[in-house]
């Protein structure tokens, strides 16, 4: 194969992440103890809070534990003080103390890639925290390059592509969210391979939408079989 862009997601796609938020919901929803609301009636009301919170604040741990406390607010049965939105805005602080969990066959595959096309790490989320995990990872040397933006639509995609001098036949975006990553690069006019992950955050979740030829979109069950792709 002729040398391709690929846009690699990180969150979900190269290493865990959604799983250390659902431990920290579950730590949540245990601290809060209401009455009546089974944890996914809480969930509901946490995911409402954040569909517009994050088209404000963006995503990220900081970002989570400020909806945690709004949820607090809106849902606790007992006296709020100081003490308790501590511990709800902890949940969300020990969401960094994980270490890098990586998914299965991500270091050779990206190993195997770099060596054969130009890597693009494309990620959004809080910079900070999104630069600490890529630092952590140790997986930056593997990429030509690497951004964080804020959100993940089609002009961040375009913007990507004009900067780096992306060619959109020879160009994929390869991630687990339809939302974020696959449907708004076809859009965009690039190819993409879809990596589904079963803990992708909710509101990633999108109808996966066709490619509209020439693009072109794969769906594999693991990072590692990309090397038989590419």
């Amino acid at each position: 194969m002729t040398r391709q862009h690929l846009i690699i997601d990180a969150d979900d796609t190269l290493w865990e992440n959604n799983i250390f938020f659902e431990k920290a919901f579950d730590e949540f929803v245990d601290f809060l103890d209401h009455s009546h609301m089974s944890p996914r009636q809480v969930r509901d009301v946490l995911d409402a809070i954040e569909a517009v919170n994050a088209r404000i604040h963006g995503y990220g741990s900081k970002n989570f534990g400020r909806n945690l406390v709004e949820t607090y607010r809106k849902l606790a049965e007992r006296p709020i003080g100081d003490d308790d939105f501590a511990a709800v805005l902890s949940f969300a602080e020990r969401i960094l103390d994980h270490p890098i969990l990586f998914l299965p066959g991500v270091e050779a595959t990206l190993a195997y890639l770099h060596e054969k096309h130009e890597l693009t790490l494309f990620t959004k989320g809080h910079p900070d925290e999104q630069r600490m995990k890529i630092d952590r990872s140790g997986l930056a040397p593997f990429f030509h390059h690497a951004e964080i933006v804020k959100e993940k639509h089609v002009a961040a995609y375009l913007s990507l592509g004009e900067a780096k001098g992306f060619h959109p036949p020879s160009t994929w975006m390869i991630g687990n969210s339809p939302k974020s990553d696959i449907n708004p690069a076809l859009a965009a006019g690039y190819n993409a391979v879809f990596l589904p992950h079963p803990r992708t955050w909710i509101l990633e979740h999108e109808e996966l939408k066709p490619a509209e030829p020439p693009a072109r979109l794969i769906v594999l069950e693991e990072f590692g079989e990309l090397r038989e792709c590419f």
